[in-house]
This record gives structure tokens, C-alpha cells and sequence, in this order.
């Protein structure tokens, strides 16, 4: 635990029971997991959003793509952020030649023992940092469906379980970019949210530059400052805590409508499904659970719409040809479906 936190969240934490809502633990907890993006801000300046969307996902026990050009901090965002919560990481610089065995293990032959054996790849840690992951071939991206969905691997008929908690944060260059493969919908559809990391505001690139230029080091990390603000005990109980934070009828009823706006729009050729309208709900929960909401409201929802929907989405032909945007056409859903009272 760390030295902070309160003998009151620790107890309940170690006892592996949610806390209750709006006690003094549950809030305390909350407090450690707002730590995690104050942390990160050591190491990374101007991607707020970003680092909100790692913590979300991380409580969802969902996964992240972040999508950016090159030089925006991607990589470093992940690593500061894995970092701040304490749990072990491998990063994967995904490229062409990369086969589906370097990521999960494979089975391997001991002359010795005279029998195969399996080595782990290093998608058994916590948190697996999948670096430029479109520019491996869709065969090598494949490896993370099971390990994605089910935290688990399988190989020669043995199903070997993943740590817990096990995130994958992937980052990408925008498809357009020479040397990158799209990824399918069946490997976008296991990420809980992409989120579109920007080139810094003015003002927080000269931050950026005013750090390098008093010395900052992107590979050392420890000259930052940076250290577990939380660690895996915590993380478990908040997980459990956004678990049980509540729904009404009348807001799963606005996320189904708002579903079925993107599968009636003319311009989509494939909507949000079932599952997508239950990362919302997730996605929702989390975002709620960390402004001390106990229940989530139509605004937690059109909040964390974009980002776990632009992803879902497949545009008709016609309407990419006209330069229509995915984010576009969610804006336009959020504004046009009836909001519950």
C-alpha cells in the first residue's frame, strides 16, 4: 500500500470487499486513483484527456488504443502511466516481421526433458504496452483477440490465464501513414476506448520544451520523480467499487437508443452492436465512479460516447468519399436522441 492511504481503505482494500458507496474508504480510494493522473503529470504534459482515458479503462478492466502521430508522447504516457500504478509492464514494438508466438509464447521443445514445454510471451504481465501495433500484419494483431477478451492463451489444448489486472494500451499512427495495416473490426472491437492524442496547446509545448531544456529525460523516468502512487490491491477494489455503481431503467434505455440512432444513420454501414452498448455502460460506470457519483446519469453517458464508440462505427463508402467523420456523426446522434429526465 502506499504510505498515504488511510487504515480505513487499507482494511477494507486487503479484505478484498467493495466499499461502500460514498463511505469514507470508497472515497479515500477514489482520491488514490485521482493520484494516478496527478502522477503522470510529472512525466507527461498536456494529455489530460488521455490519461483519464488509461485510468477509465484500467477500472473498466477494458483496454486502450491511442491513436497520434509520431513525437506526441504516446509511449510515454503508457510507461508514466504504468508507472504511477504500480504494476509490472512489457512494452512490444510491434513491426512486419513479428509473428503471433513473439507475443503470447509458444511451445518449445526440450531436448532433455524429451517433451515440449511453453515459454509466456510477454503479453503475461499487467499491462502491455503495444507499441505502433498497425504496423505488424493482421496475423500478429490476431494474437490478442483471446488474450484481449478472455485474459487468457491457449496452446496445445491448455488455456494458461493472464495476470489480474491485465490491460493492453496499444498505440498507433494514424492509418494514412506509410507502412501501417488497419486494424479489423474484430481486433478495434476489443478495445474499450481510442483515444486521439493530440498535438499539444501552445502553452503545454513550451512546458514540454521548458522540461527538456532543464534536463527532463523521456527514458528515466525515475529522474522525473515518478513513482506507485496505487498498487494492485487498490486497483482490485475500485475495480469492484465501479462494478457497483448503479443504472437506472430510463438510462439503459438512452443507451439502446442511442445505439440504434447509429445503425438507422445513413450515412453508417455498420453501428454500435450489443457489445458496444455495453462498453458504454462500462465505460460510464467508471467515469461516474470517479466523480463521486454513485449511479450514472445521461451526461456520464454522452461523455464517454465518442471515445468508446468512433471506433465501432463503419462509415458507407459514399460518406468517407465526403469526408464525414465518425466523431461527426456520434455528435449528431448524442444531440438528436431524446435525453431521459
Amino acid at each position: 500500500m502506499s504510505p498515504d492511504t488511510p487504515e480505513s481503505t487499507s482494511s477494507a482494500v486487503n479484505a478484498g470487499t467493495a466499499v461502500s458507496p460514498g463511505s469514507p474508504a470508497d472515497s479515500d480510494l477514489r482520491d488514490a486513483m485521482n493520484r494516478v493522473r496527478l502522477e503522470v503529470g510529472k512525466a507527461v504534459v498536456g494529455q489530460d484527456g488521455a490519461v483519464t482515458g488509461l485510468l477509465i479503462a484500467l477500472l473498466a478492466r477494458g483496454h486502450v488504443l491511442l491513436e497520434g502521430v509520431p513525437g506526441v508522447a504516446k509511449t510515454l504516457l503508457v510507461r508514466a502511466f504504468s508507472r504511477a500504478i504500480g504494476l509490472d509492464t512489457t512494452r512490444i514494438q510491434f513491426t512486419p516481421d513479428l509473428m503471433p508466438g513473439d507475443v503470447t509464447g509458444s511451445l518449445v521443445y526440450d531436448a532433455r526433458a524429451g517433451e515440449f514445454e511453453f515459454r509466456r510471451g510477454p503479453v503475461f504481465t499487467n499491462v502491455l504496452l503495444a507499441d505502433e501495433i498497425n504496423r505488424t500484419p493482421p496475423k500478429t494483431q490476431a494474437a490478442l483477440l483471446e488474450a484481449m477478451e478472455e485474459r487468457q492463451v491457449s496452446a496445445d489444448g491448455v488455456s494458461r490465464p493472464l495476470p489480474d489486472p491485465f490491460l493492453v494500451a496499444a498505440t498507433q499512427n494514424p492509418v494514412e501513414h506509410e507502412g501501417t495495416y488497419s486494424l479489423p473490426e474484430a481486433q478495434l472491437d476489443r478495445f474499450l476506448l481510442k483515444l486521439v492524442v493530440d498535438v499539444p496547446e501552445r502553452d503545454a509545448e513550451v512546458a514540454v520544451l521548458r522540461r527538456h531544456a532543464d534536463g527532463f529525460t523521456p527514458r528515466d523516468l525515475d529522474a522525473a520523480g515518478l513513482h506507485a502512487v496505487v498498487d494492485a490491491a487498490q486497483i482490485h477494489a475500485a475495480q469492484r467499487a465501479v462494478a457497483a455503481v448503479t443504472v437506472s431503467d430510463d438510462v439503459l434505455g438512452y443507451v439502446v437508443d442511442l445505439a440504434r440512432a447509429t445503425r438507422q444513420s445513413p450515412s453508417v454501414q455498420l453501428g454500435a452492436s450489443p457489445r458496444a452498448s455495453t462498453a458504454l455502460l462500462a465505460a460510464a460506470k467508471a467515469w461516474a465512479w470517479l466523480g463521486g457519483y454513485p449511479a450514472i446519469t445521461p451526461d456520464h453517458v454522452q461523455t464517454m460516447l465518442v471515445p468508446t464508440w468512433r471506433h465501432r462505427l463503419r462509415l458507407r463508402p459514399e460518406a468517407e468519399l465526403e469526408a464525414v467523420s465518425v466523431d461527426a456523426i456520434l455528435s449528431s446522434v448524442r444531440q438528436q436522441t431524446r435525453v431521459p429526465i
